[in-house]
């Protein structure tokens, strides 16, 4: 049965049909497909619900994707229900990435750029923290110990962890407070639109950083988290604190760019969520820099292999997913997060990382001389 009338985007179009257990009101609307007779034509419309982030009252099928394949969308059970959110793609798709591209760039040198910065101010500040420690442990030599202090247990298991596991920390501390909002029933319509990354959304950018902290499945959430723990320690040994960070976030940025990409070139239109991407590259990175590492699946321990047939293995299934359209992962943001870390190692450390010379000089010249020129330093 077809409604009699038609719709508009963004109003209603008066009662809806009184059939038993129908909508009955704009507010009850789900966000389904309607198909009105026009001129003896048949067009489709999607109505977008502006009343409110409600519930459907009953389960209704899409019939038809937001892109422009024809294809329907299958939800992955990783991704949040987006059946009351209206996406619109854009009639030129080639011109969706224009911003996307220049961002990618853009927050890729601002990360490297800071991460350079920082390296420079831990340097200084461990130089004074030696000399800080050397004092402290003077004063608690003659300070009488407090027994079952808390705050002392908490600082005795935060030194016994790896370099990397306290890199990762904040990262995973970030992934669970994002999970959290998302039980926030009132934050669901924000969450889609900023923490989920589509090329067929209205903001394109923001959400290709907000994205990688962000998982809607308990289960998706703690396996990346459990594979990004383990990897820390050996990710930080190579690259350091501060590169660790410059190339993770840029992962992020970068992995959700070639899932762009994708989605433009296939139509296949739909959001996205995630650190995979990122993890990837971590994951790729380590396996090129130790290709004969022993790895093994987490379920199945007692089932090992090399790291370079791991990273091999990811690569085919990825492709293969991403030509056949696979739709439980977004393969495209795993390949092109995977590619990214491989690249790295093999050639962005020397044409990246090691040439941040100039820009430390820079920082260092107005650090100095900076205040001197102000003349309100001593």
């Amino acid at each position: 049965m077809a409604w009699r009338g038609w719709a508009q985007r963004g109003w209603c179009c008066g009662q809806a049909w009184a059939a038993p257990g129908a909508a009955r009101s704009c507010e009850e609307l789900p966000a389904a497909l309607v198909r009105p007779r026009l001129l003896g034509r048949r067009f489709n419309f999607f109505i977008q619900q502006k009343c409110g982030f409600r519930k459907a009252p009953r389960k209704v099928e899409r019939k038809s994707d937001t892109g422009t394949s024809g294809e329907a969308y299958k939800r992955s059970a990783l991704v949040p229900p987006v059946e009351e959110t209206v996406f619109y793609p854009s009639p030129y798709p080639i011109r969706t990435l224009v911003k996307p591209f220049f961002f990618t760039v853009g927050f890729t040198g601002f990360a490297f750029g800071s991460a350079a910065i920082w390296q420079y101010e831990s340097l200084k500040s461990r130089v004074q923290s030696y000399f800080d420690g050397i004092k402290a442990d003077w004063l608690d030599s003659i300070r009488p110990q407090k027994e079952g202090d808390f705050r002392k247990e908490i600082n005795k298991w935060w030194n016994n962890l790896s370099d990397g596991q306290r890199t990762v920390t904040g990262i995973i501390a970030a992934n669970v407070f994002v999970f959290c909002l998302w039980r926030v029933p009132s934050l669901q319509r924000g969450m889609i639109r900023y923490f989920t990354s589509n090329p067929a959304s209205k903001v394109l950018c923001s959400p290709m950083l907000l994205s990688t902290f962000s998982h809607f499945s308990l289960f998706h959430m703690a396996a990346n988290m459990y594979v990004l723990w383990s990897f820390s320690s050996s990710i930080v040994n190579i690259l350091g604190q501060e590169q660790f960070m410059a190339v993770y976030l840029s992962a992020g940025v970068i992995s959700n760019f070639v899932s762009y990409v994708c989605k433009v070139a296939t139509g296949r239109y739909g959001p996205s969520l995630g650190a995979s991407g990122a993890i990837m590259t971590v994951l790729a990175a380590v396996c090129t820099k130790i290709p004969d590492g022993r790895l093994a699946i987490i379920f199945l321990p007692m089932f090992t292999f090399t790291a370079g047939t791991a990273l091999k293995a990811i690569i085919a299934m990825d492709t293969a997913g991403m030509i056949l359209g696979w739709k439980f992962f977004d393969h495209a943001a795993h390949l092109g997060g995977a590619l990214f870390g491989i690249w790295y190692i093999t050639y962005g450390h020397e044409l990246i990382w090691k040439n941040r010379e100039p820009l430390v000089k820079i920082w260092h010249e107005m650090r100095t001389n900076g205040p001197k020129k102000g003349g309100g330093s001593k």
